[in-house]
C-alpha cells in the first residue's frame, strides 16, 4: 500500500500539500486539517483496494485523490468492484474510474449508446470487452467491429496490397482487444465461421444486423451521411456502440461529423445513452491525462480568440 519507498504516501503527500511520518503500523500526518482529514481518506481507500486484492498503480492514485478532494474517496472501491469481463488468461476487467462505470451500466442498460471522450478514456476497450462477454453468455449470436477508413494526414493509395490490407492498420485496435479476450486461436476460428467481423464502414450499406453486437469505434470521423445509415443497420435482438473523439475529426474541411450531429440530435431518445468521458477518466499512462488537458487548455483559447475577432 505504502509504494516502495513509501512512493504512494510521497505522491499523496504532494498532491494535498500535508507532511506525513509512518510509526510502526501507523501513519501520521501533518497539514491543514481539510488536506489531512483528504489524506486519511484517501489512505482508507487504499487499503480497502489492498484487501480486496486490487494492485495500486499511480494513474488510480491520482484519481483516489481527486476523488477524495471531493469527498467521494469511498466510491474508488465500488467503481472496481464489479468485473466487466474476464480475458482469456483469466484476467478481470474492471471499470476504473466513475465515467467508465457510468459507460458501461449504459450500454447494458440501452440499446444504443454512445461513448464520446478523448483518448485513453477506454471507450473503445470496454465496449469489446463487454462484446466479448455477450456474446460468451449468448447474449448475442456475432461480434461486428467497424472503423471508418479516413486517412490522417496519410494516403492510403500508397500503400501496398488491396483494401483489406490497407484498411488493417486502421482496424488493429479492434484486432488486439478481441485478441486479448478470446486469444490468438478462438479468435481465428471465430473470424474464420463470421461469428467476429471486423470491417470499414463502407461494408455496412444495405445490411440488418439481427442478434450482433455491433462496436463503431472512431465515429468522430464518420459523415453525417454514413451515420445515419450505420445507426439504420439496427436489427432485432442487437446492441450497438459508437465511440469517438470529437476533438480528433480527421474529415475534409467543410464536412460535418457525424457523431457530432447524431449526439445532438439523439440525446435523449429512449432507449438510446450518451455518454460523456473527460481527462478525468484517462487510464493509460498518467502523462496522457496531462497531454489532453493541454491540448483542451489550447482549444478553449483559440476558440476564445476567434470569437473576439469576428466581434
Amino acid at each position: 500500500m505504502l509504494g516502495i519507498f513509501d512512493e504512494n504516501l510521497n505522491t499523496v503527500a504532494r498532491e494535498l500539500g500535508v507532511l506525513f511520518r509512518v510509526e510502526g503500523c501507523r501513519i501520521a500526518f501533518e497539514g491543514e486539517d481539510t488536506a489531512v482529514r483528504t489524506a486519511a481518506d484517501v489512505v482508507t481507500s487504499l487499503v480497502s483496494m489492498v484487501k480486496s486484492g486490487e494492485q495500486i498503480e499511480k494513474g488510480s492514485l491520482l484519481y483516489c485523490i481527486a476523488l477524495a478532494k471531493e469527498g467521494r474517496a469511498g466510491d474508488v472501491l465500488g467503481i472496481m468492484k464489479d468485473v466487466v469481463a474476464v480475458t482469456y488468461r483469466g484476467k478481470p476487467v474492471k471499470c476504473k474510474t466513475v465515467g467508465q462505470k457510468e459507460y458501461v451500466q449504459a450500454i447494458k442498460k440501452n440499446t444504443v449508446t454512445f461513448g464520446v471522450g478523448p483518448a485513453g478514456t477506454g471507450k473503445t476497450y470496454l465496449a469489446v470487452c463487454l462484446a466479448a462477454a455477450y456474446y460468451k453468455s449468448k447474449q448475442t449470436e456475432k461480434i461486428i467491429l467497424t472503423r471508418p477508413a479516413v486517412e490522417a494526414g496519410e494516403k492510403l493509395g500508397f500503400l501496398p496490397g488491396d483494401l483489406q490490407t490497407k484498411v488493417d492498420p486502421y482496424l488493429r485496435p479492434l484486432y488486439d482487444a478481441l485478441q486479448e479476450m478470446f486469444g490468438l486461436e478462438t479468435y481465428a476460428k471465430l473470424m474464420e465461421k463470421g461469428v467476429i467481423e471486423v470491417a470499414p464502414l463502407a461494408y455496412m450499406r444495405g445490411r440488418t444486423l439481427n442478434g450482433a453486437f455491433v462496436i463503431l469505434d472512431e465515429a468522430q470521423n464518420a459523415t453525417r451521411e454514413q451515420m445515419k445509415m450505420f445507426l439504420t443497420r439496427l436489427g432485432e435482438g442487437s446492441k450497438m456502440v459508437v465511440t469517438g473523439d470529437l476533438t480528433q475529426t480527421d474529415l475534409p474541411d467543410g464536412k460535418t461529423s457525424g457523431l457530432k450531429q447524431a449526439v445532438s440530435l439523439l440525446k435523449g431518445v429512449d432507449d438510446i445513452a450518451v455518454c460523456t468521458l473527460t481527462d478525468r477518466d484517462v487510464v493509460r499512462h498518467p502523462l496522457v491525462q496531462a497531454i489532453v488537458k493541454a491540448y483542451e487548455r489550447a482549444a478553449e483559447h483559440t476558440g476564445k480568440k476567434n470569437k473576439g475577432e469576428n466581434k
